[in-house]
């Protein structure tokens, strides 16, 4: 889940809501005025009402009752006018503070450092883009504008009535006075509700995207029932928290229907006999009553829209709460850009734990010179896969200083530095689209020509080309249509075209055959050629090749050294290599010794075919 940030007051929430308008002023304008402009003519209707009594039916003056649908025609026209620069504005205004919204929450999610990943699940942060944005939309826009037009309407007839009677007027307020009161309450009260519906929401979401990303493995042993088990129970615990929403909101619908009707209860139990009197006119009367049934709709449309309010002010917090988590990795206020990397890397007495969790690196002291191959082996955890994201600033070390080139990687532009790094992991992942698209990933400008230069020196161009679309062809989502050492191939093509002076390479290739390794290999060959490496080392051949092999354990270098050496040594290396490595090299031994023999069939003395002696003995073995 995001980590919660400390909670902001609520009008701080809407003030800066409300601020998403500022840039489209004009229109908003327009639509504000089109909202006062339709209140204001709302209000004249009862008085015009009024006179077409007072004057019309009780004077007998066929002119006033004439002149009053004459007003009324007029005014419904310019109201409609109004309505339409309201309607039209107010909906261009909320899609377009949502568009605003969610770019500035995808551009902080991005921003975002590997640390805030590491505690966040994609399915909340795909609920907050989603969902939330468009609860907070909804109320921004046309929410607020018919927020505010329902406010304006209430005051406009709380004043229009004192008008026309200031006695009468008092008996119809004091239940209205009641029911803004209930209603501001009945806001308060459910506005934490929705916040935790949807942060539930955020929840089932997670549940479903984890689902789906792992089908094959639930497909695979049969989870299927328990998955939809798990589901049901997020999605029972959101319906609760809904249905607890539902119950309060019937439980004050009715209470503010009986406080509205109970106006017009007053209204004529007090104001029909001051009629009959002669006291006030039956106009004045017939005045007070339309207003109050006006305040119907306002006031009803008050209660959606305190609700509304309340839940995008809940989704609202939300999704500030990733616009404003702190960047962990930040830029200094005058950063050098890296131009022209050699690749010199070091690090000086380097420490690091992962938030939450034991100190993953201690006092990790190493140099390395521009063009070095670095293998770096362990036991799991040992600190491996730490060293290389540091070296990227996906983490900033706790302490201790990394430098390359000499320069502090804090002091240096992110863009700079990371421009200059590439990085091939074993499980690499490739977006759904095309797979020039995906080679070009990191140089978006690159020719064609350069692509295919890049695909064919990481021995990827051939299967390429075996597809009907060749480079045209997409790939699906996480390159799904691709095998693992396709994919591989990709990822090392796009590395090459990307031409970092630091590479970070995960070189296991144990989930492919050896045909494939053996691609992969001269791939990676290609690739490190004058560049500085450093490669989380799972093979034999890589750990010889390499300048220096760091041996890790616990968060720090145990031993160091080339691969001769570190045998002799006797130590950690050497217990890794007699528990992992020495089948390789066995194997090696067997394969070269079976090429220098023979590769092809030859005829014995009889004319029938001789096995070459090695593979002869072991089938022979074999079969005992």
């Amino acid at each position: 889940m995001v980590p919660p940030q400390q909670p902001k007051a609520r009008k701080d929430v809407y003030r800066r809501l409300i601020g998403f308008l500022r840039p489209y002023w004009k229109q908003a304008a327009f639509a504000y005025v089109s909202v006062l402009f339709a209140s204001l003519l709302n209000l004249y209707i009862p008085q015009i009402l009024r006179d077409a009594i007072d004057l019309g039916v009780e004077g007998g003056r066929a002119s006033a009752l004439f002149n009053a649908a004459g007003w009324i025609l007029g005014i419904a026209v310019v109201r409609g006018i109004a309505a339409y620069g309201q309607r039209y504005y107010g909906e261009w205004l909320t899609h377009r503070v949502a568009y605003d919204l969610r770019n500035q929450f995808y551009n902080a999610a991005q921003r975002l450092p590997f640390a805030f990943h590491d505690r966040s699940q994609t399915g909340d942060l795909m609920s907050r883009a989603t969902s939330d944005i468009t609860e907070t939309e909804r109320f921004v826009g046309m929410g607020l504008m018919d927020l505010i037009s329902s406010l304006l309407l209430i005051a406009g007839v709380i004043v229009a009535m004192v008008f026309v009677s200031p006695g009468l007027a008092l008996y119809a307020l004091v239940p209205l006075s009641l029911l803004l009161v209930l209603t501001l309450r009945f806001g308060m009260v459910i506005r934490p509700r929705f916040k935790r519906v949807q942060e539930q929401m955020g929840q089932l979401s997670s549940t479903m995207q984890e689902s789906m990303t792992g089908i094959q493995v639930v497909k695979a042993f049969a989870r299927e029932t328990d998955e939809l088990r798990k589901f049901n129970a997020a999605n029972e615990d959101w319906f609760a928290k809904r249905f607890g929403i539902i119950k309060i909101w019937a439980n004050n619908w009715p209470t503010f229907t009986f406080i509205l009707l109970s106006s017009n209860f007053l209204l004529l139990l007090v104001g029909g006999p001051l009629a009959i009197e002669g006291t006030v006119t039956i106009g004045s009367l017939f005045a007070m009553l339309a207003y109050v049934m006006m305040l119907n709709g306002p006031v009803q449309r008050l209660g959606f829209l305190v609700n509304m309010a309340a839940t995008s002010g809940a989704s609202a917090t939300r999704v500030f709460e990733v616009i404003d988590t702190p960047t962990e990795v930040e830029e200094e206020d005058n950063p050098v850009v890296l131009q022209e990397a050699q690749g010199a890397v070091t690090f000086e007495q380097v420490s690091f734990g992962y938030e939450g969790g034991p100190r993953a690196l201690d006092d990790i002291n190493f140099e390395v010179e521009p063009g070095q191959t670095v293998a770096l082996i362990g036991p799991t955890g040992s600190g491996k896969s730490t060293i290389t994201n540091l070296i990227p600033r996906f983490y900033d070390p706790a302490s201790g200083v990394i430098r390359i080139d000499g320069h502090d990687v804090r002091s240096l532009t992110l863009a700079s530095l990371r421009q200059n790094i590439g990085t091939v992991l074993q499980d690499p992942f490739l977006f759904g689209v095309t797979i020039a698209e995906n080679i070009a990933y990191g140089m978006p400008a690159a020719a064609p020509d350069a692509i295919v230069a890049a695909a064919t020196a990481a021995r990827a161009h051939d299967f390429i080309m075996d597809f009907p679309a060749g480079y045209e062809t997409v790939v699906g989502e996480r390159g799904v249509t691709l095998s693992g050492g396709q994919k591989q191939r990709v990822a090392i093509a796009r590395a090459l075209l990307y031409e970092p002076r630091i590479l970070i390479l995960d070189d296991s290739t144990s989930s492919v055959d050896t045909e494939t390794e053996h691609l992969i290999q001269q791939a990676l060959d290609v690739l490190m050629e004058g560049r500085t490496t450093f490669i989380i080392a799972q093979r034999l051949l890589t750990l010889k090749n390499a300048d220096q092999i760091f041996v890790l354990d616990g968060g720090r270098i145990v031993e160091r050294g080339r691969h001769d050496e570190l045998l002799v040594a006797g130590g950690l290396y050497r217990s890794i290599y007699d528990l992992q490595l020495r089948d390789q090299e066995e194997f090696a031994a067997l394969e070269a010794q079976l090429h220098e023999q023979t590769e092809t069939e030859t005829a014995g003395s009889d004319g029938s075919p001789v096995r070459p002696p090695v593979l002869a003995g072991a089938v022979n073995e074999g079969k005992n």
